[in-house]
């Protein structure tokens, strides 16, 4: 198994990369919550898969020290737009251009974005208490 273990000053030029590529644009960025099938590449479009809801991040989006970004508040969604279960998320700048696809799960399932459920029902609030990105 390989291993690689960056210095700090590294690890936190890769979450800037990450965190100036959510703040880019004139506004916050979004996390837009899916049901389906996760695409296989961030570039590809959203075919049939439905859209829960979307958050909004702070701007700036949130700061990186110590290998670790730590968002700043994220409004919730307050009425979300379907109902479904959710098991991916799309964050992307102000302009709608995607940064990333990631997994969601429920809380202690391991996923990147872990939510208290991952049922989600028309018009009810969908929020994110604390989310981080850690660099190893």
């Amino acid at each position: 198994m390989a291993i690689i273990r960056f210095v700090t000053a590294v690890k936190n030029s890769a979450l800037d990369t990450i965190k100036t590529a959510i703040d880019a644009g004139s506004g916050a960025g979004t996390i837009k919550i899916y049901t389906g099938t996760q695409p296989t590449s961030p570039a590809d479009a959203i075919t049939t898969q439905t859209l829960l809801g979307t958050l909004t991040f702070s701007d700036p989006c949130g700061t990186s020290a110590s290998g670790t970004l730590t968002m700043s508040a994220i409004t919730q969604d307050s009425a979300a737009d379907a109902t479904g279960t959710a098991t991916w998320a799309r964050i992307a700048d102000s302009t709608g251009a995607t940064v990333c696809d990631v997994d969601v799960t429920a809380t202690g399932g391991g996923g990147t974005l872990q939510f208290n459920t991952t049922s989600f029902v028309i018009g009810g609030p969908i929020l994110i208490s604390a989310f981080t990105i850690t660099v190893p």
